[in-house]
């Protein structure tokens, strides 16, 4: 195969693959490296299922080339959780009842990590906002906000510990 090797870190893992230089991150991510948390479900970055980080940015992974990721740093869903214990905002996107289908549900958590590692205390329109980018067919947004808001409070109370 033609392709790039490519050196990158995800979820805190050092992984290095070979792809074809116009393979995108979803690609590479899903099929590659098995991380299929990651869903496409638009592939022109429209609907947000393909959420990941970036060097801490949100980017929507298949408007991304897998080359792209030398020496960077993805993360996905599967890295939210630590030791085997759930992040909050998972544990709360499951007590909200804000998932049905589960195609847009890895996206949305990535979405809403990233808001509140920059913003800690968002209000409604903020969370809402910083979803805008991610599309829910079936839940609805209302049960989505109340679970970001409800994990934003468990998280700001962790920190002050």
């Amino acid at each position: 195969m033609n392709g790039v090797t490519v050196s990158t870190t995800v979820n805190g893992d050092a992984v290095q693959f070979v792809c074809p230089p116009s393979e995108s991150l979803l690609d590479v991510l899903r099929n590659r490296l098995n991380l299929t948390g990651v869903k496409e479900g638009c592939g022109t970055g429209d609907c947000g299922a393909c959420s990941i980080t970036l060097d801490g940015r949100l980017v929507c992974a298949c408007l991304v080339l897998g080359a792209e990721a030398e020496g960077r740093e993805v993360g996905t869903v599967e890295g939210m959780s630590e030791n085997g214990e759930l992040h909050p905002l998972q544990v709360q996107f499951i007590e909200n009842a804000a998932l049905q289908c589960g195609i847009c549900t890895p996206g949305f958590l990535v979405a809403a990590k990233a808001l509140l590692e920059r913003n800690p205390n968002p209000t409604e329109e903020e969370i809402r906002y910083g979803l805008a980018g991610n599309l829910c067919r079936c839940t609805g947004y209302d049960k989505i906000v109340r679970a970001v808001q409800a994990a934003a409070k468990i998280m700001r109370k962790g920190r002050k510990s």
